[in-house]
């Protein structure tokens, strides 16, 4: 899968060269490439931004520079374009199938009041949002997504994780335990140490069920 990623901040994007995503960069199972926005401005100062028509507070993301960008980059339009926007359809698990299906993704990263309309409206296939709040940029949902689909991709995370994590099966995920068996009074429950499969799975499965009711009964409707 490829995914670029336009933003007038791109140092913000050093977190998706660590780690898990960083290692499956390296493997070349996930190309990302960060592009600078203001590189393609035709104004010598790089300014992308000015003052909304209609007044109001804040600035604006002019068009031509992400226009220039997008149309540099995928000129043919070949890619799934998003916009990260709090205005756009929340981002749920359930949206990775259909996004990983696409093999190249382009993500604009809004940033001060947003970006010129006209530029949603001509390059843009969809706005996701990842919550009701606002952030000062689109850059940390661009990684959100970025790092969501990564984990997809064919041999970043083994199938069995996958299956058994929050939200995969409707349910939210078991508590976890590992060594030692006793921390500080507190002990890892005995059906995780009998050897008992079965036992284990009905166990994770009452957990689930459990964390799900109490903290998010809206999934089980």
């Amino acid at each position: 899968m490829k995914v670029d990623i336009l933003t007038l901040f791109p140092e913000m994007f050093t977190p998706l060269e660590e780690s898990i995503i960083g290692r499956a960069k390296e493997a070349g199972k996930i190309e990302i490439t960060v592009h600078d926005i203001r590189n393609y401005t035709l104004n010598k100062h790089k300014k992308c931004d000015d003052y909304p028509f209609g007044g109001g507070a804040g600035m604006v993301m002019t068009p031509q520079p992400i226009a220039s960008a997008i149309e540099a980059i995928d000129p043919e339009h070949k890619a799934h374009r998003i916009f990260t926007s709090p205005k756009g359809e929340t981002f749920k698990q359930s949206f990775v199938s259909r996004l990983i299906s696409y093999d190249w993704i382009i993500i604009l990263c809004g940033h001060y009041e947003g970006v010129d309309q006209r530029v949603i409206d001509l390059y843009i296939d969809e706005e996701i949002s990842i919550g009701d709040y606002v952030l000062t940029g689109g850059e940390l949902p661009a990684m959100v997504i970025t790092d969501c689909l990564a984990r997809y991709c064919d041999g970043v995370i083994s199938t069995d994780s996958l299956s058994e994590e929050s939200f995969s099966a409707g349910l939210l995920e078991y508590p976890q335990y590992t060594r030692p068996q006793e921390f500080k009074g507190l002990k890892v429950p005995d059906v995780l140490l009998s050897g008992n499969h079965g036992e284990v799975d009905k166990w994770r499965y009452e957990k689930s069920l459990e964390i799900t009711k109490k903290n998010r009964p809206d999934l089980l409707k």
